[in-house]
């Protein structure tokens, strides 16, 4: 082949491996940055899923699971085997006896003692235990499951705190959101007076302090912008960590605080029908209850320690001085064990044990408290949420009316804009007030659910 076709066919060769290789990346990055759409319950549900605290309690109710089959052990039967091969020596001496003899006849052992071997000895055994009637262990078994069922209840109850981070998380960058997205209405605004004000300076017919008026206006509603996007941008990173899910991912947050969007909670007929559907939902108070109970289980396994305790065991082996030469022997047997006195140690335990329970028991009525409490403030906050946002947008409306009408007589050349920029401070704080009542709304809602221990089901 020619020396330039051969070159030609390298170049080919190298732009097809380079175009392949771009392609690749490409893929790639489209994969990597592909975004991920969440709605509020979405962030919720996802924390509770895979959030670092929610995976860890699950692994630890998984650990304590590992605890219920341990002690159900010391209810199934036990097998070990066993194998040897001695060799040993003894000093007659330490036997304190002799064989009795004929008169005259010497001694049997050397009374000073003497060397009796090498013995060997060739043993291979097999032994089998099973308790037939251990009440200790049986009420150990019952708090062990007990205990799981708590730790089960607590995993529950750490997913749902997690859903409620997240879903504040959420609400926060939301906020974030519009903050950015009433800064920059603001800033348009700002922008289009300050045009109006360079124009009819232009034109003779206005003033250079308004043209300043307008300017410091824009760059203090600049200046709020970047504040609100460094605060969307710090929410959303703390979003993201609070999911668990890489601070590179993407994320597409579909709900907003606008208030065509702003769901509608229905009216709770009785409070003490939510708080009683609450104690029974929330997973905290299922965790405290299997605690409870737990410890209650306790104290009867160690009470139970006091009774009679029946096993049977049995072994079966190989003995001899040889392999060529092995006789069969066995064990068999039953054992009753009557505990008597253990130094008052079982009642100390008993009284620890009781001393735990009634503190559990204590917590347990604060926390039947507690959950009225957060129900019915949750309930106070989102009724004072709701006139809350129904008056901001009034305000808002007013405001907007106010800078039409200011505008109108600046443009007009019948009034400086200080009028203007009066107007446009007010619609700035009444933006900002409806983004904080429509906030406050959300957060009362994740609030109520979290008192009702069903923040995963939210919408």
């Amino acid at each position: 082949m020619p020396s330039s076709a051969r070159k030609s066919l390298h170049i080919g060769l190298a732009l097809a491996l380079l175009v392949a290789l771009f392609a690749f990346l490409a893929r790639s990055a489209g994969a990597q940055a592909a975004p991920q759409r969440l709605s509020l319950g979405d962030a919720a549900r996802l924390a509770a899923r895979q959030g670092a605290p929610a995976l860890e309690a699950v692994l630890r109710a998984g650990e304590i699971g590992q605890r219920v089959r341990e002690a159900r052990s010391a209810l199934l039967p036990t097998l070990s085997t066993t194998g040897s091969q001695t060799s040993h020596t003894l000093n007659s001496a330490t036997f304190g006896f002799n064989f009795p003899t004929e008169p005259g006849v010497p001694p049997l052992l050397d009374p000073h003692g003497q060397i009796i071997g090498p013995v060997n000895l060739t043993e291979a055994r097999g032994r089998v235990s099973q308790a037939v009637y251990d009440p200790a262990a049986i009420q150990r078994v019952r708090s062990a499951r007990s205990s799981h069922d708590a730790a089960t209840a607590d995993a529950s109850n750490v997913a749902e705190q997690e859903a409620a981070a997240a879903a504040a998380a959420y609400v926060r960058t939301i906020r974030g959101y519009a903050q950015v997205a009433a800064r920059l209405a603001d800033s348009s605004l700002a922008a289009e007076l300050l045009n109006i004000a360079k124009d009819q300076l232009s034109a003779g017919v206005g003033v250079a302090l308004d043209v300043t008026r307008a300017q410091a206006q824009l760059a203090g509603i600049r200046a709020q912008l970047v504040a609100a996007r460094n605060d969307r941008d710090r929410s959303e990173l703390e979003l993201k960590r609070v999911l668990n899910v890489p601070l590179d991912q993407q994320l597409v947050l579909t709900d907003s605080l606008s208030e065509a969007e702003l769901p509608e909670v229905e009216p709770q007929v009785n409070e003490n029908e939510v708080i009683a559907r609450a104690m029974q939902t929330r997973p905290d108070v299922r965790a405290l209850d299997a605690q409870l109970k737990a410890s209650q289980q306790e104290a009867s396994a160690i009470r139970a320690e006091r009774l009679p305790s029946v096993g049977a065991f049995g072994d079966d082996g190989l003995v001899g001085y040889n392999l060529a030469h092995m006789l069969p022997t066995y064990t068999l047997g039953v054992q009753v064990s009557v505990p008597v006195f253990d130094g008052f140690r079982r009642d100390s335990r008993i009284e620890q044990q009781s001393l735990a329970t009634q503190q559990l028991e204590v917590r347990r009525r604060d926390i039947n408290q507690r959950v009225a409490v957060e129900v019915r403030t949750a309930l106070l906050d989102l009724e004072s949420a709701r006139k809350q946002v129904d008056l901001s947008l009034e305000r808002l409306r007013l405001t907007a009316q106010e800078v039409t009408q200011a505008r109108e007589r600046f443009t007009a050349g019948v009034a400086g804009n200080l009028d203007v920029i009066t107007a446009q401070l007010g619609l700035n704080v009444a933006r900002t007030s409806l983004i904080e009542a429509e906030t406050a709304y959300e957060n009362a809602r994740v609030s109520l659910a979290r008192a009702q221990g069903s923040v995963t089901t939210l919408q």
